[in-house]
């Protein structure tokens, strides 16, 4: 399916790091591309590095004081909590802008390959920062790297971007970024805010057009009813807006394992979220498609499978679930972590769902939530919201 894929990778991208005990460790970044590479995954790839986003990159969408903040902190190390740097989800370190700029640089060269043509789709596993807001730092995120990406194409004369966010928290900085901007239409599907950080991402948050959606999932719920909401919103938005480029973030948190979250996916219902997106991608958007990693807390027995199965589908040449593990991948996971690693690259599910198409239940949580959706924003885009 897929032509010439780029994994952008740098191994100073795991210099973004707040520190011991703080839950965005970046080993589970350092493991993914190790056991990509044990699984032969990267073979398929052409594997690319980058350079750090310059000022006038950022400031596409954050304030030049905030940026000029962050340089200041990674100086010296010291807290502005003006600018949000300094606090328990966003510690304050030396270096703090150069390896949130390389991060940033990476999904803006995913943006640039795809953009140009010289890859049809490009993954940055190391990104999805899409807490950062303009002028603060916000829920483990420093620059917005996604956004970035979106308003670089934008300045290129890009008309119509996408952008489609499975991370279980609300992608809310992506969205108040281009809430009034109807050349992007963001999608995020997330637990509800009455349960999660950031407390934002109801359905009734539907930006210039109504362009921001905003599918907000109950507690609890699982790979049935995840991938049923997704099939309900996602798929029909896409194919009315139809983007030039497809964006998307996958933070992996969503997970039944992840300590920071309630939802109940797992590894194989979110391998069938990206197969669907690639679909997706080829369908509605000329198969341009950059990708991005995101949250993820589960640092052995999640993340690096997720994101190993997700570069396998970007790559064309996805993996079989039964795969099992290389050792040596496992004996690199006992000396770096001390824990046990995963001797197979499925949870032993079988991911099924029923197309909302078929009718809904107003008692179920879910197809309340999709409802609530659908009625937000599908009449504007010329959809029935029923149908």
């Amino acid at each position: 399916m897929s032509r010439s894929v780029r994994v952008v990778w740098d191994d100073a991208l795991v210099s973004y790091d707040f520190g011991p005990g703080h839950p965005l460790a970046p080993v589970r970044v350092e493991l993914t591309m190790a056991l990509a590479r044990e699984l032969g995954v990267l073979e398929k790839v052409e594997l690319t590095g980058c350079a750090p986003a310059g000022d006038d990159d950022l400031a596409l969408v954050h304030k030049r004081d905030y940026i000029e903040a962050v340089k200041r902190v990674s100086r010296t190390g010291r807290p502005d909590m003006a600018a949000g740097l300094g606090t328990s989800d966003n510690p304050a370190f030396a270096g703090v802008h150069e390896a949130s700029a390389l991060i940033a640089g990476a999904s803006l060269a995913a943006a640039k390959a795809v953009w140009s043509g010289e890859a049809e789709h490009a993954v940055n596993v190391a990104g999805g920062l899409h807490h950062a807001m303009p002028s603060v730092a916000s829920g483990f995120c420093v620059y917005n790297d996604p956004a970035v990406a979106i308003a670089w194409m934008l300045s290129q004369g890009a008309t119509k971007i996408a952008y489609v966010d499975v991370d279980v928290h609300h992608g809310d900085g992506v969205q108040a970024m281009f809430f009034d901007d109807p050349r992007v239409l963001t999608i995020s599907l997330h637990e509800s805010p009455r349960t999660l950080f950031p407390g934002t991402g109801f359905p009734t948050e539907c930006g210039a057009g109504n362009t921001a959606v905003n599918v907000a999932l109950p507690a609890g719920c699982g790979d049935s009813g995840w991938l049923r909401a997704f099939q309900a919103v996602v798929p029909p938005l896409l194919r009315e807006f139809a983007p030039e480029v497809l964006v998307t973030q996958h933070g992996c948190d969503s997970h039944a394992l992840d300590p920071l979250a309630h939802l109940m996916l797992s590894v194989d219902g979110q391998r069938t979220a990206y197969e669907m997106l690639h679909r997706l991608a080829h369908e509605t958007a000329g198969g341009r498609w950059v990708v991005t990693g995101g949250g993820g807390y589960e640092l052995v027995q999640v993340v690096p499978r997720a994101w190993t199965h997700l570069i396998a589908e970007v790559s064309g040449h996805p993996l079989d679930p039964r795969t099992q593990t290389p050792q040596n991948w496992r004996d690199f996971v006992a000396g770096r972590t001390g824990e046990t690693a995963p001797l197979t690259m499925t949870d032993g599910r079988n991911p099924e769902f029923h197309d909302f198409a078929a009718g809904y239940d107003p008692a179920d949580p879910i197809d309340r939530a999709i409802v609530a959706t659908r009625n937000a924003v599908f009449p504007s885009h010329g959809l029935d919201p029923l149908l």
